[in-house]
Parts: C-alpha cells; structure tokens; sequence
C-alpha cells in the first residue's frame, strides 16, 4: 500500500510513519515544519525513515490546496492518515483564528481531495479535548460533546462533523481518533512529560497548575501506533487511550522514581482550558478495533526516560 502522512514528520506522526515502513508499505509525508517547536527536532524524528527506500517526503503546508493537489495527482496513494493540525489548548486561546484555519479548513482541503481521488480509507486524528468539562465518566463516543471550552477542542469536533458529512455525501470511510494525552519518545517538547521530565532531570523547577488533583489519561505511543494501524478501513469515532486516569501529582511522583530525582515544584492557579480530569472509555474501540493498551505510566515513562537520557 501507498499512505501519506500529513504531520508525519511530528511526534505521532513519524512513529506511524515507522510503523507503516517496517511493514513493507510505501510513505509520502507531508509537512510543513511549521516553528510551533523547532524544526530540527522534527527533522531529526524523520531521521530512521529517511534512510528507507520506500519513504518520500514533501515540505508543504495542507492549506495550499493546489500544491496537494499535484501531490496527490502524482503519487496517487491508496490510503490516507490525517495528523497535520495546530496543536495545544492553550495556544488556541491566543491564535483561534490560526487553529481554524489550518485544523478546519486544511481537514476540508485534504478530504476533498481523498473525494476527488477515489481514497476512499482515511483516518485522521481527533482529540479527547473535544469532551469538554464532561462530568460523565468515563468518556464514551456517544456522549455529549457541545461544550467545548478552547478553540482548539472546537476545531477538532468540526473535524468530526465534517468527517460525517463526507462519509454520509461521499461514501468515504473516516475514523477520528480521540487520542488521551500521549507520551513517550520524541514527545512534543512543550507537553508535560517531556517539559517536567527534562526540567526535573536538569535540577530546574516546574510549575504546577492547581492543586495537583486533575487527571489525565496518559497513553504511551506505541499504543496510539497499535490503534491508528487498527482504525484504518473502518468509519466513526474511536477513543484512543489507557482507561486509567492518573493525578498530576501521581504523574510527578512517577517521573520522580523513574529518574532517580527529586521535582522543585512551584504551584500556579489553574490555567484557561484546562479541565479537571480525562478517561477514556475503550469499549467501542475494544469492540471494533481489538485495541488493547499494553504500556503502564511507569514503563512508559521510563522508556522515555532512556530515549532522553541519549
């Protein structure tokens, strides 16, 4: 099979993309390598890739319709894995004009071109943020989702919807993904496993928001792989995360023992957008897709532990 990657060269993205290598298939990423962290540390998540035969790469942004256009027209893919956006909460907070643009309009851009081109297996990548403050726990696929409490979390759900419209017009089969805060090797440097992880390495303070009682579903990336692989060929909304949601102070206690180091801990008020707590519900995507999360927070953690002790 031929795939392309959108935001291959990313955190998620270049670990699908190694996935997909080693199993033989063809890769074309397309990135933009846009400064929301530094380029270089996406180009060196490409570095294993590059090497293959079987990889292709296009340095391009999704919202150049026409551009995509004659990359689709000239490598003519058989599926489709969608995880170029705009990420973060509280960014979106300051830029939501910026999270529309390239997470609404560049999802438009890249469905009409999977209708135009006859792909007819996509998977793109939603977020659990779209739950909002839910107090139903844990979340399910079926539950509410109208209260949405960042721009971020708003263009996701439109992602959703969108991919409802082009399945029910078109015929296409498109899973969204509501990944739950992944961790793990080359983990985006702004994310709280990799930020608290190298301050508490280095001896430097952290700041916590709140009490330290929100929680968060920490899911390891190998898993989220297992489960992007798994979704393809299938249409709707799938949970991607562990089903057990850990407290921020359990979280740094765990970054504590795997690194042998004591955190300075500064505590701040709870942030714009931030929500109490996120869980997964994984029985659709048992069900459906025989997704099985296999990595606990410490062995995960410690995993990235190593890759950034290198």
């Amino acid at each position: 099979m031929k795939y392309l990657v959108t935001g291959g060269a990313g955190f998620i993205g270049s670990h699908v993309v190694d996935r997909l290598l080693f199993s033989g298939n063809e890769v074309v990423v397309v990135d933009n390598f846009n400064d929301y962290y530094d380029p270089i540390v996406k180009h060196s998540n490409l570095k294993g890739a590059s090497k293959n035969p079987n990889f292709k790469l296009y340095e391009c942004d999704i919202l150049d319709f026409e551009k995509i256009r004659e990359i689709f027209a000239q490598e003519k893919f058989d599926r489709v894995i969608h995880l170029a956006a705009r990420a973060g909460v509280r960014p979106s907070i300051k830029y939501p004009q910026l999270y529309m643009d390239v997470n609404v309009k560049g999802t438009t851009n890249i469905f009409e071109l999977c209708r135009q081109f006859g792909i007819k297996d996509i998977v793109f990548a939603s977020s659990s943020s779209v739950y909002g403050c839910n107090t139903k726990i844990p979340f399910c696929e079926d539950d509410d989702v109208s209260k949405q409490i960042s721009p971020y979390a708003v263009s996701k759900r439109a992602c959703e919807l969108l991919a409802s419209c082009y399945h029910n017009l078109y015929g296409l089969n498109i899973t969204g993904l509501r990944f739950f805060t992944v961790y793990g090797p080359r983990g985006r440097p702004d994310m709280a496993p990799y930020m608290f992880m190298k301050k508490i390495m280095a001896g430097e303070t952290i700041e916590r928001y709140g009490d330290g009682s929100t929680q968060r579903d920490y899911t390891f990336i190998f898993d989220i792989v297992d489960g992007i692989i798994a979704s393809i060929g299938h249409n709707g909304i799938f949970n991607l995360g562990n089903n057990n949601p850990v407290s921020l102070t359990e979280f740094i206690a765990t970054i504590e023992k795997v690194t042998w180091c004591k955190a300075k801990i500064i505590e701040k008020p709870m942030q714009e957008g931030d929500v109490p707590i996120t869980y997964a519900s994984l029985e659709k995507s048992s069900k459906v897709l025989d997704y099985k999360p296999k990595v606990d927070l410490e062995e995960g953690l410690t995993e990235l532990y190593k890759w950034m002790k290198k």
